[in-house]
């Protein structure tokens, strides 16, 4: 069943990696037509270093710690592992592959697998404009926390500023001082009142004007951006060498600062402290799943786009270990960096970690975090790394993301696309930054909640489940397996086997069906989203997915011949001519 549809007639030439006994001494290709040379990784660790700056983002430093405690601490340990170990490694071994073996983007790379599914594609694009549309707004935060942290005493360190309400505590260093539920910490005004100055809008009905420091934040981001991706690997594969170590180097600086802290000890016990009683609640298993497959990434297209520069003969299926045991270390690490300053914060507010961890999101990284460096000694430079490691993990990932985009559609289109690379990436990024510009209002912080939540919530899941059934049902297990072992010399595991085709599918639609059955209401700052901002939400969500079932339409109504002759031809792979070039590398194996 996971093999047939698909399958060709045994007449049928074979395509490119599946001849019989494939490998370096396979004969050479017959010529093709002229395409334009693909541009490969120049080290083995310029992809490694890619992949993982994708997959370790800004999520794995605020998301893993707080949904860590929220579900168990140390007990949700088990069901984090068991997805990762059933559901997000494998997928991510299985994209890893596919982008490998094909060398092609999320469009094209359909016709090469099952045609009819090619909507999956321009999904994932549409997907990864989104994204582009707030994630970089968020580094642009960064970035004005970086500028504002060039200064002898932090901004946010006091109550004595212009932005200030009555309502500003600071509790550090003080005695006598009473923390109520109308209290506002130095840090939460300088983030509310100073970066997005959020008291000048009344919600999505009146948004306001740009707040035009962080348009030039932005302008700064989107223009490291574009030179960084606008040659392609050859650059970006440079670039990561700085954006995906240096968080490491900060995250290890602030670990240790962290744990000499007064109440660390505290901070760690409340991460870690095991509630098994949770692993019997459905939510936990939940939020594990939802946790390890947005941290890694599968269905993004990204790992696809970085994997189809790589040599043919590479050791994909090492890379995937290694890559997704950093991403999950590295939530773990974060953890630790986060919570050693929590509990810091509970023993100079004289209060439970529990009620300093209530921030969730940016906000443990824009209000909670900056608060406490505000009164470290030696609080300007632990402020700088800080905001340069976020920065940093922000970039990598848009790097990531929109190469996806860029792969996709230049692999789709290159008769026009090919050798005008750097207008294409101009022309990605101006419209990246004009999308965003309805995140820099005032009101700004609402539609960046919005987006997050709808632009890639249940419809990324959705489209990674299809994506798996259409390569394990349709495409066949035993095909993709064929594939693997021109590449790397041996077949996939039946382990890997039985995920692909049943484990990772089922626990794919476990979540979607959870996330669309359980919504809670969407607040922020005390702020209620109304109904009507709800279903925008749903609109933005389903306009990537509808892709899918409209280019299914479109298919069957353009190809010639019977329903019965259709449905054969959309879903078996289309006949292509070898790339003499992808020939010549499969002829020199790179391991």
């Amino acid at each position: 069943m996971a093999e047939q549809p698909c399958l060709a007639p045994a007449a049928s030439p074979p395509r490119r990696g599946t001849a019989p006994h494939p490998g370096p001494t396979a004969g050479p290709a017959p010529p093709g037509p002229q395409t334009h040379p693909r541009d490969k990784w120049s080290k083995k660790m310029d992809f490694l270093l890619s992949v993982v700056g994708f997959a370790v983002d800004l999520g794995n430093v605020w998301r893993f710690p707080y949904i860590c405690y929220q579900n168990g601490g140390g007990a949700f340990l088990i069901p984090y592992t068991l997805m990762a170990v059933f559901g997000g490694v494998p997928l991510f071994y299985m994209e890893l592959a596919l982008g490998q073996f094909h060398r092609t983007g999320a469009i094209p790379i359909w016709k090469h697998i099952c045609p009819i599914f090619k909507g999956i594609g321009f999904a994932i694009c549409i997907i990864g404009l989104y994204v582009s549309f707030y994630y970089n707004t968020i580094i642009a935060w960064a970035l004005y926390y970086f500028y504002s942290s060039f200064s002898g005493t932090l901004p946010w360190a006091s109550c004595d500023n212009p932005w200030n309400t009555p309502d500003c505590t600071n509790y550090f260093g003080k005695s006598n001082v009473t923390w109520t539920n109308f209290s506002r910490s130095p840090a939460e005004e300088f983030y509310t009142r100073k970066v997005l100055e959020i008291q000048k809008s009344g919600g999505l009905y009146d948004v306001g004007g740009i707040h035009w420091q962080l348009l030039l934040c932005l302008f700064l981001i989107f223009t490291i951006v574009y030179f960084s991706l606008w040659k392609g690997v050859k650059t970006s594969g440079k670039v990561v060498w700085v954006t995906a170590t240096l968080p490491y180097i900060v995250l290890l600086v602030l670990l240790i600062r962290g744990a000499t802290l007064p109440g660390a000890w505290r901070g760690v016990i409340f991460y870690l402290r095991p509630d098994w009683g949770k692993l019997l609640s459905t939510a936990v298993w939940v939020d594990a799943a939802a946790q390890i497959f947005f941290s890694l990434g599968p269905g993004f297209g990204v790992l696809l786009a970085l994997a189809s520069y790589n040599h043919f003969h590479n050791n994909c299926y090492r890379d995937a270990l290694v890559t997704s045991a950093v991403n999950c270390l590295t939530s773990f690490l974060s953890g630790f960096v986060i919570f050693t300053v929590l509990g810091y914060m509970a023993e100079m507010r004289d209060v439970e970690v529990e009620d300093v961890a209530r921030d969730k999101g940016p906000s443990l990284l824009f209000i909670t975090y900056p608060e406490a460096i505000a009164n470290m000694v030696g609080s300007t430079f632990f402020a700088i790394i800080f905001f340069l490691m976020m920065i940093t993990l922000g970039l990598d990932s848009t790097f990531g993301g929109l190469e996806a985009v860029i792969t996709a559609v230049m692999d789709e289109y290159p008769q026009v696309l090919a050798g005008r690379r750097e207008l294409f990436v101009l022309g990605l990024i101006t419209v990246c930054f004009l999308g965003s510009l309805g995140t820099l209002t005032y009101g700004g912080a609402y539609v960046v909640k919005l987006l997050e939540e709808f632009g890639a919530g249940c419809s990324i899941l959705a489209v990674v489940l299809l994506e798996t059934i259409a390569v394990s049902w349709f495409y066949g297990i035993q095909r993709f397996s064929h594939d693997v072992k021109a590449m790397l010399g041996f077949t996939p595991g039946m382990f890997w086997k039985v995920c692909w085709v049943a484990v990772s599918p089922a626990l794919l639609a476990f979540i979607v069906i959870s996330s669309l059955l359980d919504q809670p209401p969407l607040t922020l700052f005390d702020y209620q989203y109304p109904e009507w901002s709800i279903s925008v939400g749903y609109v933005i969500g389903a306009s990537s997915f509808i892709c899918i079932p409209f280019y299914m339409v479109y298919k069957l109504v353009w190809t010639p011949g019977s329903l019965k002759q259709r449905l054969a031809i959309c879903i078996r792979p289309e006949k292509t001519t070898r790339d003499p070039q992808a020939e010549a590398v499969r002829m020199s194996p790179v391991l």
